[in-house]
């Protein structure tokens, strides 16, 4: 079945238009606090670095652009040789009109190119700025290069994630990143708000990396300090519910169960012919299934190994059990739900013709977001940014014949 297609309309505001945000940062992290912003009306306006852009470009395994075509919609891109005196210039004068400012360097790289929040703020009281890096802007890591892969295996994630005869297992996609942009959207957001409210100061937001992956993994600090209780890895199984894990069907496929309170555990005891376990001491409560998780596991694995997939999704939901497919991405294309609620959609696209990406997140009944143009060629936005800036033509010309701009 066909993805539903979008055209863009630069002329459809969202709920954030009015809202001006100068991008500085490089590959994910920043790209998605600024993606959020820009799916729902903000002017988001990358600072890209000359001669190559950010890296992001370069990225994915394929011969197109995916992740910038996917993360940069909705943007528009600056070119400017930031190694120039001149080219910082025209970011300090964009960042005079702007709300909102993200970079994600190195913490005090900001303040060696001359622009630190210090010099920013004076020129535009109003400005929050968002500094995304590894480790925060203290402490004793605060220098060290952040990539997720450090914070993923630091935080505690990749100790949990895997099987426990194996090695811990980094996420295979750039999770740290994807937390923390969602978490710095949300705190640009927090800082509007409290400026409009309370008299028009901006602030900066000390966004890092691990803070963000850590909050996430739920009580284990809690669950450490009480009783000295270290989670260990149990695959796709869980530490604190049974049953839950991924089971082998017949014609060997896999189905994912989870069921984490009373009544729905009682319920696959029942579809899978075992009422009496329900009484048994051994399973009778959560927390003894969890304490004999594989005497629970080989009940339901052999129920399961004896369908295929179809039959036994058939009567697990007839049941009311909470259970679905393990899906590749093309199953996930395919599947009747994700085509009805347009979960990925299809952008025009000047190279392939259109490009399937997800669709905006969260869905708002009266203001939703929209999309309104594609991601940018490098450059492609100067003389328009620039030009509003207030640099005549000529200046342009004359920045660009220097290299100042691309």
């Amino acid at each position: 079945m066909p993805i539903h297609a979008r055209e863009f309309d630069a002329g459809d505001r969202g709920p954030l238009d009015g809202l001006r945000v100068l991008d500085m940062s490089r590959l994910v992290a920043g790209n998605m606090v600024t993606l959020q912003l820009g799916d729902f009306g903000a002017e988001v306006v990358k600072i890209e670095p000359l001669p190559n852009g950010d890296p992001l470009r370069a990225w994915g395994d394929s011969s197109v652009e995916t992740h910038w075509k996917t993360y940069c919609r909705n943007k528009k891109s600056v070119s400017v040789n930031l190694r120039e005196a001149d080219g910082l210039a025209l970011v300090r004068r964009l960042a005079r009109d702007a709300d909102v400012l993200v970079e994600n360097f190195i913490p005090g790289r900001l303040e060696e190119m001359g622009l630190g929040p210090e010099v920013l703020q004076e020129d535009n009281p109003g400005l929050i700025i968002v500094r995304v890096s590894g480790f925060g802007q203290t402490g004793p890591y605060r220098e060290r290069p952040g990539f997720g892969t450090l914070v993923e295996a630091m935080s505690g994630f990749a100790d949990h994630n895997g099987f426990a005869d194996r090695e811990p297992v980094l996420p295979p996609m750039a999770l740290a990143d994807m937390t923390a942009g969602l978490y710095g959207a949300m705190a640009v957001l927090i800082a509007v708000r409290e400026r409009e409210v309370k008299g028009g100061a901006g602030q900066v937001i000390d966004l890092s990396l691990l803070e963000p992956i850590f909050s996430i993994l739920g009580a284990d600090a809690a669950g450490y300090r009480v009783d000295g209780s270290i989670k260990q890895r149990v695959g796709s199984a869980s530490n604190t519910a049974s049953p839950r894990n991924v089971y082998a069907t017949r014609d060997g496929k896999w189905v994912a169960m989870s069921a984490s309170i009373q009544s729905m555990a009682e319920r696959v005891f029942r579809v899978v012919g075992r009422e009496d376990a329900i009484e048994d001491p051994r399973f009778r409560n959560n927390a003894e299934r969890v304490r004999h998780r594989a005497e629970v596991d080989a009940i339901i694995g052999g129920w399961m190994a004896e369908r295929s997939l179809d039959e036994a999704l058939a009567e697990l939901n007839g049941a009311g059990v909470t259970a679905g497919p393990v899906y590749d991405i093309a199953q996930f294309l395919d599947d009747p739900h994700v085509i009805e609620r347009e979960v990925v959609v299809d952008l025009p696209d000047a190279d392939v013709g259109t490009v399937p990406v997800h669709n905006i997140v969260p869905r708002l009944s009266r203001t939703p977001g929209t999309f309104r143009y594609p991601a940018p060629t490098l450059g492609q936005h100067n003389d328009e940014v620039l030009g509003g800036a207030g640099v005549s033509a000529g200046e342009l010309a004359e920045l660009r014949a220097r290299g100042v701009i691309g």
